[in-house]
């Protein structure tokens, strides 16, 4: 992992890791990136069999509060 700071493309200010919080019934989950575009289901909600998933990673500006992700 780089350890090397940040910096904002926009203002050029320090970027700070964190994560986009999905709360749902229960749990406290982080976003993940799904691979093509969501079909419905109807128990779930939406259809991940056979789908690659991905964790993101977040930064903000501490400057301007620009968000970035990565997978």
């Amino acid at each position: 992992m780089n350890t090397n700071p940040i910096e904002c493309p926009k203002c050029k200010e320090r970027m700070e890791e964190g994560f986009l919080l999905d709360i749902t019934h229960g749990a406290n989950l982080w976003t993940r990136w799904v691979a093509g575009p969501p079909e419905r289901s109807f128990w779930t909600g939406v259809k991940l069999r056979g789908r690659t998933l991905r964790d993101v990673r977040t930064f903000r500006c501490t400057g301007c509060g620009l968000l970035e992700s990565y997978v």
